[in-house]
């Protein structure tokens, strides 16, 4: 299979920040919505990109506790989105369709912590799928007319070096034939890879370019703040004291560190020819199919072809498409 994951060699290290990576970039009369965008690298997110000009509408299941969070960040809005509500996501997207606004940048950042026991939707969908990719699915399709109004668009889906650990389970796509939940975590971080890789070739000639971006381990996202502290010290995201351990080289960031590579995908020129690509540390990850188990020293993220395969990404969309007509 031939692939585009070669780095580009950007510039940047795992240590940049998403202000770094901004620099000397002026976003001003840019819109943007950031799902999840008023906690951990979803805030950091939205920061720094109204930072560096851009308007930007977060969706939140909870609008009030969102605008709370954003209070003090300029030209940010708040409007109620529930990913695993299709409800929901059809009234997001049809108000921001009214505002006749054009869509410069979508990203895809919201996702749900791991849960102790299998969850559906109302749909009878297990709830990580439903979540990081179906509800992200539903709502890129909906807004395509602002995307493409935009002339020049960005849809940034937010991965996870998980990826690595599962394909998409094509015959039993909801677990219910026993529950994993690390399988179905990185099943829908698969899936959001694949997403983009598809979006691209299916976008690109109207302007619209997809990416997947893992943003590294980022001790204290919502993700992983139910995880306990003797978890958390086995995996190596805290020391002996409790005290987080940032070591961006091994993949460990800060939430500014974790945002970078989010805003390098959506607003980098490096990029301006190129997407349906997989971006770690702030560039386009090399491809690496050797299997690697999960440590607590350096956890592997490098893209596999499973996650980019051409074939499997064209099978996902047009299962998700019948998926969203049940």
């Amino acid at each position: 299979m031939t692939h585009k994951q070669h780095p580009l060699g950007s510039g940047f290290t795992a240590a940049a920040t998403a202000d770094d990576v901004l620099s000397g970039i002026d976003l001003s009369g840019k819109n943007v919505i950031v799902t999840g965008g008023h906690a951990g690298i979803g805030l950091e997110t939205t920061r720094a990109l109204a930072r560096a000009g851009a308007a930007v509408t977060v969706g939140a299941r909870d609008p009030d506790r969102a605008a709370r969070a954003v209070a003090d960040i300029e030209r940010t809005e708040v409007a109620r989105l529930d990913l695993i509500d299709p409800a929901s996501v059809d009234a997001f997207a049809r108000r921001w369709l009214e505002t006749g606004r054009p869509l410069h940048i979508l990203i895809n950042c919201a996702g749900m912590p791991l849960p102790a026991e299998r969850m559906v939707d109302a749909r009878g969908f297990e709830a990580q799928f439903a979540t990081n990719h179906l509800g992200h699915f539903q709502l890129t399709l909906a807004l395509l007319p602002a995307l493409r109004a935009a002339g020049s668009a960005r849809v940034v889906n937010v991965s996870s070096g998980a990826q690595r650990f599962s394909d998409i389970h094509w015959d039993d796509l909801h677990f219910e034939n026993g529950y994993d939940a690390g399988q179905a975590y990185a099943q829908s971080k698969t899936a959001v890879v694949l997403f983009a890789v598809e979006l691209d070739r299916r976008w690109n000639g109207e302007g619209i370019r997809g990416y997947a971006a893992h943003p590294g381990v980022v001790v204290g996202t919502s993700l992983n703040s139910s995880t306990g502290f003797e978890s958390k010290r086995q995996m190596g995201l805290i020391d002996e004291a409790g005290r987080p351990i940032i070591d961006p080289e091994h993949g460990k960031k800060t939430p500014q560190q974790g945002a970078s590579t989010i805003v390098f995908a959506a607003t980098s020129p490096l990029l301006a020819e190129i997407g349906g690509v997989y971006l770690k540390d702030n560039d386009i990850s090399r491809l690496d199919d050797e299997p690697k188990p999960m440590s607590a020293v350096e956890p592997p993220a490098d893209i596999m072809s499973h996650a980019i395969d051409p074939q499997s990404a064209k099978r996902l969309w047009e299962l998700s498409e019948r998926l969203l007509e049940t």
